[in-house]
């Protein structure tokens, strides 16, 4: 997914800079840049963060359904 990665954080570049914009109609190009980094940066570790809980969701996911398996075995001890 390298290059839905990439246009992700485009994405959120253009928005902050859009957004430094409406809140700073006379902001600097030092500061549409730095708002473009942070956008940039930004978005790339929000999507980080949605791949971990859903990897960490998957893997709760697998784990219950392992323990549901394991309590509807009936138990070969006598």
């Amino acid at each position: 997914m390298g290059i839905l990665d990439e246009v992700g954080k485009v994405a959120g570049a253009i928005a902050a800079v859009e957004a430094t914009e409406k809140v700073d109609s006379d902001a600097g190009f030092l500061t549409k840049a730095a708002a473009a980094v942070a956008g940039f940066e930004g978005a790339g570790a929000l999507e980080k963060m949605a791949e971990k809980k859903e990897d960490d969701q998957q893997a709760d996911d697998g784990t219950q359904q392992a323990d549901a398996g394991d309590a509807a075995a009936p138990d070969s001890q006598t």
